[in-house]
C-alpha cells in the first residue's frame, strides 16, 4: 500500500486529493513541519526525507518519492483510466507539467512559502507585489474553461486548488479574480476534494488545540 507523509493544509493536500480522486488506498502519516516530528511515533521526519518537506510518497517497494509535481504525476499514472494526467504521447502531458511547474514555482515557492514561513520584516513586499500579476495567468486561462488541462480534472487542478485555498489566510482575496473564485467553488464541490479538505482542516484544528 502507498504511504503519504503529509502536514494538514500543506501542499501535500494536493496529493491527498489526487489519491482520493484516483480511488487509491493509502496510509497517511501526519508530520509536524516545524518540529520535523512524525506524529505516529514521535520519530524524526528527516529520517524519512532529508529535505524535511512534504509530500513524501512511499511506494510499495519502499522507495520514496518527493516533490509535489513528481508525486502527483506518479499517483495519476497509477490509475491512467481516471485521466488525472494525460497519457504519454499526448501533447497535453506537457501542458500538465507546465502548470505543475508554474504553480509550484510562481505561487507556492515565490509567494505562499515565504508568507507562511518568514517573518514579515519587509522582505515580503516583493512577493506580495508580484502575486496579482502571477494570478492573472491562471485567471485568464480559466476565463472560458472549467479545468487547467483538457476537459477534465487533473492533478494540476488538485495543485491549484490547494494554492487558491491558502490565498485567503495569506491575505489575498481570490474574489479579485472572478474566474479563479468560480473555479475554486467548482473544485470544492467535487466529493473527493471536499472530503480531503474537511479531513485536513479537522486535523489542523486538532494540532492547534
Amino acid at each position: 500500500m502507498l504511504q503519504l507523509y503529509f502536514s494538514p493544509m500543506a501542499c501535500s493536500l494536493a496529493s491527498r486529493i489526487a489519491l482520493m480522486e484516483a480511488g487509491l488506498d493509502a496510509r497517511y502519516h501526519l508530520v509536524h513541519l516545524r518540529t520535523k516530528q512524525v506524529m505516529d511515533d514521535d520519530s524524526d521526519f528527516r529520517g524519512v526525507s532529508p529535505k524535511g518537506a512534504v509530500p513524501v510518497l512511499v511506494l510499495e517497494n519502499g522507495e520514496r518519492l518527493t516533490e509535489c509535481a513528481a508525486v502527483l504525476q506518479y499517483i495519476a499514472d497509477r490509475k491512467p483510466e481516471t485521466a488525472l494526467a494525460p497519457r504519454f504521447g499526448d501533447p497535453d502531458r506537457y501542458r500538465l507539467q507546465e502548470w505543475l511547474s508554474f504553480i509550484g514555482a510562481e505561487i507556492h515557492k515565490a509567494f505562499l512559502f515565504p508568507t507562511f514561513w518568514y517573518k514579515d520584516d519587509g522582505s515580503l513586499a516583493k512577493p506580495r507585489a508580484r502575486i496579482p500579476q502571477t494570478l492573472s495567468v491562471p485567471s485568464a486561462h480559466l476565463a472560458d474553461r472549467d479545468f487547467l488541462v483538457g476537459n477534465s480534472f487533473t492533478v494540476a487542478d488538485a495543485h491549484l486548488t490547494w494554492a487558491l485555498l491558502l490565498l485567503r489566510p495569506a491575505g489575498i482575496d481570490v474574489g479579485q479574480w472572478p474566474s479563479l473564485s468560480a473555479y475554486l467553488e467548482r473544485m470544492q464541490a467535487r466529493p473527493a476534494v471536499k472530503e480531503a479538505i474537511a479531513t485536513e482542516m479537522a486535523l489542523r484544528k486538532t494540532m492547534a488545540a
